[in-house]
C-alpha cells in the first residue's frame, strides 16, 4: 500500500506541469523600434524619416505625410542579413526579431490613404540548455495589418495629420523539457493565440523649407491572448525636423520610449538626389529620373564608435518605377550589416 500511495504521488509531480498553467514567456511588446523600420529611405538617413513624404513607405512612421501624396503605387521591402545566433532570454525580451532573410513590408498607396501588411515579429528557437538537461522551444510570430490616413486643412496647409490603425494577430508555441534520466519530462507547454489593436497619430507643419514633425506609436494598444492577461504595446514618440533645400535634405530627430525609462535615440540624416529628367516635374512625376544617395547615423548618446549605428543609402527613379536599398551596422562592422531592398511601382 506505502509503495502503491509513493508510486502515485511521484506521478502527480510528474504530471502536475501538464495541467498547470505556465507563465508567457513573452516580456517585452516593443515593435516601434528604429531598427525594425521598414523604409530603406528612412534607414539611409539615421533609421527615421518623418519629414520627407517622397518615401513610399511614409506612412509607416508618419501617416500625416500621406497628406502630400499625389501617386497611387505598391511597394514592398525585402530584408538581408547575417543569420545570429539569439539565445532564448534575448528572444523574450526583443520580441521582435525576424528571419535573417524575409519579405518585410507590403504597401498600396492610394493618395491620401494606404493599406498595409507587416510580419512585425517571427522567432523559431530549439535548443538545449544546462549541459543538455533542459530543452526549450520558441515559435513566436506576430502578423500586422495597418490601414493609414493622412490629411490636411483646406484652410490651413501647413498643418498636417494622420493616424494609422493597426490590427495585429498572432500565436505562440512554447515548450519547455527537462532530463529524469533517459527521459524528457514536460515542465511547460504553451500553444496560444493572440489579437490586437492599436494605433499611431502624427503630424506635420511645414513653414518655407523647413517641416516640423512628431507621431506617436502604440499609444493606444491591446493584445488579447486567449487563455492569459491581455497587455499593452510599448509606446513610443518620436520627434524630428527637415531641411529641404533643392536637391538637399537634411533631418535631425529622437525617438524615446514613453516610459520611466526612456531609452532615447537621437538621429541624424541627409540625403542627395541627382535628376536626370527631361523636364523639371515635381517628386512625384511619371517622366521623373532620379538617382538619391543618403547617409546617417544614430544613437543614444553618441559616445565610441561601437555605441553607433551607421546607416547608408542610395535609389533610383525611372518614371514610375523605383528601386531603393540600405545598410544598417553598429560600430562600423560591415559584416553584421542588415540590408533593405525596395521595390515600387507607381501607377
Amino acid at each position: 500500500m506505502y509503495k502503491a500511495c509513493l508510486s502515485l504521488l511521484i506521478f502527480g509531480i510528474l504530471l502536475s506541469p501538464l495541467f498547470a498553467q505556465s507563465t508567457l514567456p513573452i516580456t517585452s511588446y516593443d515593435y516601434a523600434i528604429p531598427e525594425n523600420n521598414v523604409s530603406p529611405i528612412a534607414i539611409g538617413t539615421g533609421a527615421m524619416n518623418l519629414s520627407n513624404s517622397d518615401d513610399p513607405f511614409a506612412a509607416y512612421a508618419n501617416p500625416a505625410l500621406l497628406a502630400d501624396n499625389e501617386i497611387s503605387s505598391f511597394s514592398t521591402s525585402f530584408r538581408l542579413s547575417n543569420s545570429k545566433d539569439i539565445a532564448f532570454w534575448q528572444a523574450v525580451n526583443i520580441s521582435n526579431s525576424l528571419k535573417s532573410k524575409q519579405f518585410k513590408y507590403f504597401v498600396l498607396n492610394t493618395k491620401q490613404a494606404s493599406f498595409s501588411y507587416q510580419p512585425v515579429a517571427g522567432i523559431h528557437i530549439s535548443e538545449f540548455t544546462d549541459n543538455g538537461n533542459r530543452s526549450k522551444y520558441y515559435d513566436y510570430q506576430l502578423d500586422k495589418v495597418q490601414v493609414s490616413l493622412g490629411g490636411k486643412d483646406t484652410k490651413y496647409q501647413k498643418l498636417g495629420a494622420g493616424i494609422n490603425l493597426k490590427f495585429l494577430s498572432g500565436r505562440l508555441v512554447y515548450l519547455s523539457e527537462y532530463k529524469l534520466g533517459n527521459l524528457l519530462v514536460r515542465d511547460a507547454f504553451i500553444d496560444d493565440k493572440v489579437k490586437g489593436l492599436s494605433s499611431d497619430l502624427g503630424f506635420t507643419f511645414k513653414q518655407g523649407n523647413y517641416t516640423y514633425a512628431g507621431c506617436a506609436y502604440d499609444i493606444l494598444s491591446r493584445l488579447w491572448w486567449e487563455n492569459y492577461d491581455s497587455v499593452s504595446l510599448q509606446r513610443r514618440m518620436s520627434l524630428a525636423m527637415g531641411y529641404d533645400s533643392g536637391s538637399s535634405h537634411f533631418n535631425a530627430g529622437v525617438q524615446s520610449k514613453i516610459s520611466s525609462k526612456a531609452e532615447t535615440t537621437y538621429h541624424l540624416g541627409y540625403g542627395y538626389t541627382w535628376d536626370y529628367s527631361p523636364s523639371t516635374p515635381s517628386r512625384q512625376n511619371s517622366s521623373r529620373q532620379t538617382m538619391d544617395l543618403r547617409i546617417g547615423a544614430y544613437s543614444s548618446d553618441f559616445y565610441g564608435t561601437d555605441n553607433i549605428n551607421y546607416t547608408f543609402g542610395g535609389g533610383y527613379y525611372y518614371k514610375n518605377v523605383r528601386f531603393d536599398f540600405s545598410l544598417n551596422n553598429k560600430g562600423m562592422k560591415m559584416a553584421d550589416s542588415e540590408y533593405l531592398f525596395a521595390l515600387s511601382l507607381g501607377i
